[in-house]
């Protein structure tokens, strides 16, 4: 684990082991600095994996082995990537057994030949090939002795909201280790807060009744990524996935029907085998196909369009569907014309189904005017259901996909419709409108010295100083700021008057009574092992919702939010002051 890192780590970790400051006691900061899609908050993810990175975190000495002293796995099984699901002690978190059996590439080409794991290098001897010659032996025998025994870590609890320039995440420990951990912990959050984050707000736009299920595998950013995202979109408020993997990792509910492919393959009824289907209650088989005509002559009267328009071919893979699945038959549209066919199609097989006992589970749109087919699909489904005296016919699930981004949501919401489940894939998973978070991880005190980053740009500038972190609540219950306090500080009190600095407006003094505060931070990673409990999946999921609820609609909202304060005591801004004056 301990190679996933840049350079640059490596050549100051060298450069702190020289000068005999290694081992000196650190302290750093991981936060970002604006919001992401131009809103006010995010949702803090990745915790869980950072701390199964710390527990890994090792420079391996022997040749085969990974940094964490087991066989090398390719991608899909890396030790850091493995799920919390379920109810799984703190103290028992470990790698998860290999997926697939991928291994490293040797060599370069179409198909590079496999290369045995005795021929993978040693993490310690690769680091003598890249680092300079100069380097010392002594400190590559010091980088095999590497762990994070001695690192502390606090954070929120994952899938709580964030705000800019409020650390989401505190590493204590020595010098080097401190900052060798830097793009590791910022690989591991970055991607997973940012694709919550755009999630939740998919879920904000839609409604806590909408079911939302994410289908981006085949856009993902490689197999690692395409986990990740439905990992994280899950936590963000999605209700399932498309991804078969991700659910047997992490649990989530993996829901799937048909394409348009499997209906162009049918071209007659001829082709439907086997034909029969018994009824639900028991009794002699029917020969559905059969079934299924007769009621498509039956709809077709009632909807006025001919009987011939309606695709054959498309009428035959409905039935070979339903035949195949009869309880989980779902209609997928529009691979010819809607109304002229697709509808009246899956209307008689559904009906056929319904005669035999059994319930249709929906039908999907991939093209056209969502919102306004959705609408009609319902008149006619209302339509159905009142002439043939079905009633569950009226309220079959309308799903929809194709494109989908925030904007489709937000036209859905305008237009009215009648979709009850919406499959996002591109828009959600690659994030297109903002491809990352921007995360950063800053030292904030060494060998017990605040540290400061000057810059003329405010935004830039850090916070020094080890912290305590308050979310301050209204008689409303609504979080209203965000407070950093120096750790040595006392904790406010409810009901105490606070004078208080807000970051952009740090000139100016204001008071604030908070009638609830809480403490933001729990220290989850301690002596090498994790020391807190971590929650299961939809735990956290339950979690992230609940700290969206909390929040005043005006910081909610997705455009043009209310900014939310975050602000020191004016301690803390004393510090701030005295060292930019010294710096200067």
């Amino acid at each position: 684990m301990a190679p996933l890192a840049d350079l640059y780590q490596l050549t100051m970790a060298y450069g702190h082991w020289r000068a005999g400051r290694h081992r000196a006691p650190a302290a750093a900061e991981l936060f970002f600095r604006r919001g992401p899609f131009g809103g006010a908050l995010a949702l803090a993810a990745g915790l869980a994996e950072g701390l199964r990175g710390l527990r890994a975190f090792r420079f391996s000495a022997a040749a085969g082995q990974s940094s964490h002293g087991q066989s090398l796995r390719g991608n899909m099984g890396a030790p850091w990537c493995s799920p919390v699901v379920g109810d799984t002690p703190a103290h028992q978190l470990s790698p998860a057994p290999a997926v697939g059996g991928f291994q490293p590439d040797c060599g370069l080409g179409d198909n590079p030949p496999r290369c045995p794991l005795s021929s993978v290098p040693a993490d310690v001897a690769y680091l003598r090939s890249v680092l300079p010659s100069t380097t010392e032996d002594a400190f590559f025998d010091y980088l095999a002795t590497l762990d994070a025994s001695e690192v502390t870590v606090s954070a929120v609890p994952e899938g709580s909201v964030v705000f800019a320039r409020v650390p989401f995440l505190q590493v204590k420990g020595p010098l080097l280790v401190v900052q060798l951990l830097e793009t590791t912990l910022l690989c591991l959050v970055n991607y997973a807060s940012l694709v919550a984050t755009n999630a939740a707000r998919f879920r904000l736009l839609a409604g806590p009744d909408m079911k939302l299920m994410e289908i981006g595998l085949r856009r993902a950013q490689g197999p690692d990524g395409a986990l990740s995202a439905s990992k994280y979109s899950y936590i963000g408020g999605f209700d399932c996935t498309s991804n078969i993997l991700a659910g047997k990792l992490y649990g989530i509910p993996v829901r799937g029907t048909i394409a348009h492919s499997f209906i162009m393959s049918f071209t007659s009824l001829e082709e439907v085998q086997p034909r029969e289907l018994s009824p639900l209650a028991g009794g002699e088989p029917v020969d559905l196909p059969g079934l299924a005509e007769r009621w498509l002559q039956r709809v077709c009267e009632l909807l006025r369009t001919p009987p011939e328009k309606a695709n054959q071919g498309e009428l035959a893979a409905f039935v070979s569907y339903a035949v195949t699945f009869p309880q989980d038959f779902q209609g997928l549209l529009d691979t010819y014309c809607v109304r002229r066919s697709g509808l009246p199609n899956f209307c008689a097989v559904a009906l056929a189904l319904h005669q035999l006992g059994y319930q249709a589970i929906g039908v999907r749109l991939d093209s056209g005017d969502l919102a306004q087919q959705s609408k009609e699909i319902r008149r006619v489904l209302r339509a159905c259901g009142a002439h043939f005296q079905v009633p569950w016919f009226e309220t079959i699930p309308i799903a929809v996909s194709n494109d989908i981004s925030e904007q489709s949501l937000e036209e859905f919401s305008r237009e009215g419709s009648e979709i009850d489940m919406i499959g996002v894939g591109t828009h959600l998973v690659t994030c297109p409108l903002q491809p990352s978070l921007g995360c950063v991880y800053k030292l904030v005190e060494v060998n017990g010295s605040p540290c400061l980053k000057l810059t003329e740009d405010e935004e830039k500038m850090t916070i020094p100083g080890t912290k305590t972190i308050y979310r301050l609540y209204d008689a409303a219950g609504h979080p209203f700021m965000d407070l950093m306090a120096l750790e040595e500080e006392p904790s406010p009190s409810v009901g105490q008057e606070l004078a208080v600095r807000v970051l952009g407006r740090l000139g100016e003094t204001c008071k604030v009574v908070a009638t609830t505060v809480e403490t933001l931070h729990r220290t989850y990673f301690r002596d090498g092992q994790v020391c807190e409990p971590l929650p299961s999946l939809p735990e956290v999921r339950s979690h992230a919702q609940a700290s969206l609820n909390l929040l005043s609609p005006a910081h909610r909202r997705l455009h043009q939010p209310q900014p939310y304060p975050v602000a020191v005591t004016e301690r803390l801004h004393g510090l701030l002051t005295e060292l930019r004056q010294a710096s200067q």
